[in-house]
C-alpha cells in the first residue's frame, strides 16, 4: 500500500505531537542490560545508526547448535524467509539464486511496509548489515554470528530513526522485538534440523 500526500503529512504532525510528549526514560533507548549493550557494540555501526542515538532499538539474540556457516547460509537465502519467517514476503533479489550479495538491493515486505533496503556490510560468515529507508523511517537492522564451541551465538539488532520509529515506539514497542525472536527461533530450528 503506497502512502499517499495527506497521509504522511498527517504522520508528520503526529510525529511532531509525539516527539514534544515522548520522554526518553534513559540514555539507553532499549533500556538493555550492560552484556547486552556491550555485544551490541561488537556491531560496526555507522556513526548516523549508533544505538545510543536512536529513536527505537532492539537486540535479540540466541545460541544456536550449528556452525555459522549454516547459520550463514539460512540467512543470507533471502527470497526463502517467508517460507519460514512469517515478519516477512515478498523478498526480491537480484541474485538468480534468492541470496544476499554486499552492496546489492533488495525488496521485501515487513510489518506492514514495503522497503528497499541495500546490504551494507557483508562478512561471511560472521556480520550482515542492511539499510532501510523509506519516507518517516530509515533503519540499519545487523546481524552477528559468534561461533561458540560446536555452535554459535546469533546477534540481531535493529537501529530506526523516524516518525514511524516514534510511533512504534509509542504504540507497539514489543512488536519488533517479537518477530526478531521468531526469526531467530526459526532459524535455530532449520539449523539444527540439518
Amino acid at each position: 500500500m503506497k502512502t499517499t500526500f495527506p497521509q504522511m503529512i498527517a504522520l508528520f504532525l503526529i510525529s511532531l505531537f509525539l516527539q514534544c510528549c515522548a520522554h526518553r526514560t534513559s540514555a539507553d533507548p532499549a533500556g538493555i542490560a550492560k552484556s547486552r549493550r556491550e555485544q551490541s557494540a561488537q556491531i560496526r555501526w555507522p556513526s548516523e545508526y549508533e544505538p545510543g542515538k536512536a529513536t527505537f532499538f532492539t537486540h535479540n539474540e540466541i545460541e544456536i547448535q550449528a556452525p555459522p556457516e549454516v547459520v550463514w547460509d539460512i540467512l543470507t537465502h533471502a527470497e526463502e524467509w517467508p517460507s519460514w519467517y512469517l515478519g516477512a514476503a515478498g523478498v526480491k533479489t537480484p541474485d538468480p539464486h534468492g541470496r544476499l550479495r554486499k552492496g546489492q538491493k533488495f525488496q521485501w515486505k515487513t510489518m506492514g511496509f514495503s522497503f528497499e533496503s541495500k546490504v551494507i556490510e557483508f562478512d561471511e560468515p560472521h556480520r550482515l548489515a542492511w539499510e532501510s529507508r523509506r519516507p518517516f523511517i530509515r533503519g540499519y537492522h545487523a546481524w552477528l554470528i559468534i561461533p561458540q564451541g560446536k555452535g554459535c551465538k546469533v546477534i540481531t539488532d535493529e537501529s530506526q530513526f523516524g516518525t514511524l520509529a516514534v510511533m512504534q515506539k509509542i504504540f507497539i514497542p514489543r512488536k519488533l522485538g517479537k518477530l526478531h525472536d521468531i526469526w531467530l527461533a526459526e532459524m535455530k530450528k532449520r539449523a539444527e534440523s540439518r
